[in-house]
């Protein structure tokens, strides 16, 4: 499963209990547990998808946090991150911050996102730039843009996992 991102909606309660923990051990616990119920209707699954469309939601790179560009860039690596160990990320965006992040997505459309994608470096790329990569990525940007708005609506946080 090496590299395969997924995003989970969290209730308050989870919300409470990764704001609490306090180190990577207890933060790696705390996403066993969500993983673990693997709440089909709390989760998006966006297997490698993520690193192209973090590139194309940012600044092209796979910078951790917030780059100054606005909510697209909450979307996946955005927001407070929990874990400090390489090998794994815990991209945490709050439930008063994801709103900002569904209507955004909602602007994002193919030309847009193509764009952005065409212009991303293939030498700091690990896939391969091609259509069939680019219309992956759009794939998946559809189904976290139909997240994002699910979970505004339900008042949840988000995190962003993947192991490295």
């Amino acid at each position: 499963m090496a590299c395969r991102g997924v995003l989970f909606a969290l209730t308050e309660s989870q919300d409470e209990a990764l704001v609490a923990t306090r180190d990577d051990v207890e933060v790696r616990a705390f996403v066993a547990d969500v993983e673990g119920a693997w709440d089909e209707d709390w989760l998006c699954e966006v297997d490698k998808a993520w690193d192209a469309m973090h590139r194309c939601l940012s600044d092209g790179t796979l910078r951790l946090g917030r780059c100054g560009g606005g909510p697209l860039e909450l979307v996946v690596l955005g927001g407070g991150h929990h874990y400090e160990g390489e090998e794994y990320v815990v991209a945490h965006v709050l439930a008063d911050q994801v709103p900002a992040v569904a209507e955004a997505l909602d602007s994002v459309d193919e030309a847009w996102l193509r764009e952005r994608y065409d212009v991303i470096d293939p030498d700091d790329y690990q896939g391969v730039l091609e259509d069939e990569d680019f219309e992956y990525t759009w794939h998946y940007l559809q189904e976290v843009r139909d997240f994002y708005k699910k979970a505004a609506a339900a008042g949840r946080s988000v995190i962003f996992t993947v192991d490295q």
